[in-house]
């Protein structure tokens, strides 16, 4: 006895289609998956604040984060806040900024950062970024590539 899938019209075989996220999709549809799995690199400024530090030791915590993180750009700084720009290499949007909000207190004992609490982020795409520097706007820093006061 043959069994026919009732969404196959009368006359015609139902051919049973995999329905799990790969093998639904169409060959483009895959590329596109395997690309985005890979990660993309997403441009992160991470602005922190919080009590007083003595300049000298804010300085050293950072410049630890920048030898400890990878793709790591810059870092402005002042008694009171600090913001980190680097790179980071995510999936998308939602994991770099999950990423990017743990950066702080998961280095936090490693470079000795201050407890200060994250006041602001920003996650573009890479495209968006480079965009935007070509416009003249949120270019990169005169001094890239190190510790800086502000």
């Amino acid at each position: 006895m043959v069994r026919r899938r009732e969404e196959a019209l009368p006359g015609q075989k139902s051919e049973r289609r995999l329905t799990s996220i790969e093998g639904g999709r169409g060959v483009e549809e895959q590329e596109d998956v395997q690309e985005s799995e890979q990660g993309r690199l997403w441009h992160v400024v991470l602005s922190v604040a919080g009590a007083a530090t003595p300049l000298p030791e804010l300085r050293a915590a950072l410049e630890k984060l920048a030898h400890d993180h990878s793709f790591f750009l810059t870092a402005r700084y002042a008694a009171d806040h600090a913001e980190v720009r680097y790179w980071e290499e995510a999936r998308d949007l939602h994991d770099a900024a999950a990423i990017a909000l743990r950066l702080w207190g998961k280095h936090k004992a490693s470079a000795k950062l201050p407890a200060w609490e994250i006041v602001g982020l920003e996650v573009v795409d890479r495209p968006t970024y480079h965009k935007r520097v070509a416009e003249g706007f949120g270019g990169p820093l005169p001094q890239l590539g190190g510790v800086y006061p502000y």
